[in-house]
């Protein structure tokens, strides 16, 4: 993978915020020539950093403000099933999202409603007469925010093969549980 560096990343914290942004602006507001914004626009997406522009949709103004969560187990666990499954699922219009995951269960899958009953409608007719479905549990979102602006992650295991200290010993809050966050109040206990 090749290297972020600072111009990089800047470049797509604003296009992240703003898609829209006209090349000539984004030169305007990182000090270099629009020549050079373009240059490196393109360059992250032909390695693949940038991968499209979407816009971001009010799911309530669609008519699907109940959103839930769906966790999924499938048997047998093979190849064929877990493919077959995702694209099952992957093609309904009520799903957002569809993850296959590690642990109890296999699938999460991301939903968005009208309301609870055609929650339960859907569950009821798209998921129980499945035969590859050995269980699922839906868990109701009240609230959901997601990161607007994604940045990439400096390696920190490149600072501790260069300190020849274990991972975040020298930092604060790092490797103690004094920083847990109540999820609901967003409090610091």
């Amino acid at each position: 993978m090749a290297v972020m560096d600072e111009l990089d990343s800047l470049i797509l914290e604003h296009l992240q915020r703003d898609a829209r942004i006209t090349n000539r602006e984004l030169a305007r507001l990182l000090g270099i020539a629009p020549s050079t914004c373009l240059e490196r626009t393109r360059a992250l997406r032909k390695r693949g950093v940038i991968t499209g522009f979407h816009a971001a949709v009010n799911l309530r103004a669609l008519n699907r403000p109940v959103q839930a969560l769906l966790s999924i187990q499938v048997r047998p666990l093979s190849r064929d099933v877990i493919e077959g499954f995702k694209a099952y699922v992957s093609a309904l219009p009520e799903v957002l999202s569809v993850f296959v995951i590690a642990g109890s269960d296999d699938f999460l899958v991301h939903v968005a409603v009208p309301d609870v009953d055609q929650l339960h409608t859907f569950l009821m007719d798209r998921f129980s007469q499945r035969r590859e479905i050995v269980n699922f549990r839906s868990s109701v979102i009240y609230q959901h925010v997601s990161t607007q602006v994604v940045s990439p992650l400096h390696d920190t295991t490149m600072d501790a093969v260069h300190t020849g200290s274990s991972l975040h010993r020298d930092r604060p809050g790092y490797g103690r549980m004094d920083a847990v966050h109540d999820v609901a109040g967003g409090r610091g206990r």
